[in-house]
């Protein structure tokens, strides 16, 4: 059995664990020996041995005192973009090198709560900048499907762990695809819930209006289990938080797809989708069809302004939330200076990465007087129509169904020296993000040199029950998301 465990998905772990046909104690320490011998794909930036067996022996415990919780003794790594009292959280930024925060953000408590053995903390770009991981300020993250290729970002960290078999889950956040893009390139289910339904509190912040967590696993029965335990309100620490009580997604698994309408985008199938893409979103529509859904066409007209609109009002919140690293409280402080001021500009020139001061300097030009009305004002409006384009389509369907890339995942550094060439990848997830829907990358197939390819399902507001349902669904006639990279050719 030991030698197989990370064959299995955290809802089949899970249960073998409660079974007892394995103890939570040499669950972690298969994964913990997987992730060392497979650390060359950059995917962990902290592993802690020893806090991860002590939790583990305390999952063993009450599993055998019968209080298991759902998911006593799984193991999982958190983004590095949570707080955590038991390992370093950095964001992927030198700013943050060696931080220890007194506290654990509510999702990463959440799920201990649940009973989830952490093992560490996943890269990612530099303060959740980024969608290749290419900005995080220690090391690319590798994709295990071609090590020579980007995982996504900026949660590229966990799609490459969950992918690697690494860990079975990890968590993620998503502010303008950053779970579904990755999860799409590295072949793995992810879903980003709507807006306010998991606590930010903890989640260090890059655009607080769009900033949202999820599960990254294999398969949607896995991300609803961890959905489950991450959501709930939090109206003490996070305002943002939604007053809906904890729900049980799993419980959304067994509908039928029957007279299920799926709207399908014009705006999405345009030219700039690549044909292997295409082609593999296309026959997972057709399986949508076996099933006894009925596709629908559907318009989302600014879909194109979605790149302009996020990259103003994203920066404009970075330039708000990043002043806070100055040097002066916590993280990185220059050495030498020659006054106060001074002491602010250096450590923020050493402290931050390229990306991140670019959209820093962005976000401060349209919040200045004179622009801020002709460039954030006009973009928050615009935002507004994108959400009831949304609306409109959704009278005439249950979901909407698109590509979650143009492309598959590209090499390393291919767009590195071309950050808008970049920013036109997220054409396909930003209007959700911009909406603050639900969404979902979902294993689709497979396109150029191998790669995988995500179908993204998108839901109307709090609908993320239909959208795992559906997901469910695909994932019972395909083996798209039980498919697994070769290891034996990633760097060891």
């Amino acid at each position: 059995m030991a030698q197989d465990l990370h064959e299995l998905g955290v809802a089949c772990l899970a249960a073998q664990l409660r079974a007892r046909k394995v103890s939570a104690v040499e669950a972690a320490q298969h994964f913990l020996a997987r992730s060392k011998q497979h650390a060359a794909l950059g995917a962990f930036l902290a592993i802690d041995e020893d806090v991860a067996l002590a939790r583990a022996r305390a999952a063993d415990a009450r599993i055998a005192a019968d209080q298991a919780g759902a998911l006593e003794g799984v193991p999982l790594a958190h983004k590095d973009i949570f707080v955590t009292r038991d390992f370093p959280t950095t964001a992927g930024s030198k700013m943050l090198a060696g931080y220890r925060s007194p506290f654990d953000a509510t999702v990463v408590a959440r799920l201990a709560e649940a009973g989830a053995v952490a093992l560490g903390k996943l890269n990612c770009d530099e303060f959740a900048m980024g969608s290749a991981n290419e900005n995080s300020a220690f090391a690319p993250v590798r994709n295990p499907w071609d090590t020579q290729r980007v995982p996504g970002g900026s949660s590229g960290g966990s799609a490459a762990a969950v992918a690697a078999r690494l860990v079975p889950a990890a968590t993620g956040t998503d502010t303008g695809g950053s779970i579904r893009q990755p999860a799409s390139f590295c072949g793995i289910t992810g879903i980003k819930p709507t807006y306010g339904r998991a606590s930010r509190y903890g989640m260090i912040a890059f655009a607080s209006s769009l900033d949202q967590a999820g599960p990254m696993a294999r398969s949607a029965e896995d991300c609803a289990l961890l959905l489950s335990a991450m959501c709930g309100p939090d109206p003490d620490r996070d305002s943002t938080s939604l007053d809906l009580p904890a729900e049980d997604f799993t419980q959304a698994l067994d509908g039928s797809l029957a007279g299920l309408r799926i709207g399908v985008p014009a705006e999405f199938f345009g030219d700039g989708l690549a044909a292997d893409v295409r082609a593999a979103i296309d026959d997972a529509l057709k399986e949508y069809e076996k099933l006894g859904a009925r596709l629908v066409p559907i318009s989302l007209p600014r879909t194109e302004l979605s790149i302009p609109v996020y990259y103003i009002i994203a920066p404009a919140e970075a330039s708000s939330n990043l002043s806070r690293f100055d040097g002066v409280k916590f993280g990185h402080r220059a050495q030498q200076y020659a006054d106060l001021l001074d002491m602010y500009k250096k450590t923020r020139a050493e402290g931050f990465g390229d990306e991140v001061k670019r959209r820093i300097m962005i976000g401060t030009y349209v919040l200045s007087h004179g622009y801020y009305e002709a460039y954030y004002l006009q973009a928050q409006k615009i935002r507004r129509m994108i959400a009831d384009d949304f609306q409109r389509a959704f009278q005439d369907c249950d979901l909407i169904a698109g590509p979650v890339a143009p492309t598959v995942a590209w090499k390393l550094g291919d767009k590195a020296d071309d950050p808008v060439a970049s920013y036109l990848a997220d054409i396909f997830t930003l209007p959700a993000s911009l909406a603050g829907l639900p969404g979902m990358s979902v294993p689709a197939g497979f396109g150029e040199g191998g790669m995988p390819v995500g179908l993204q399902l998108i839901g109307n507001y709090f609908a993320e029950g239909r959208l795992l349902n559906a997901a469910h669904q695909l994932q019972q006639g395909t083996d798209f998301h039980l498919r697994q990279p070769a290891l034996d050719q990633a760097p060891q």
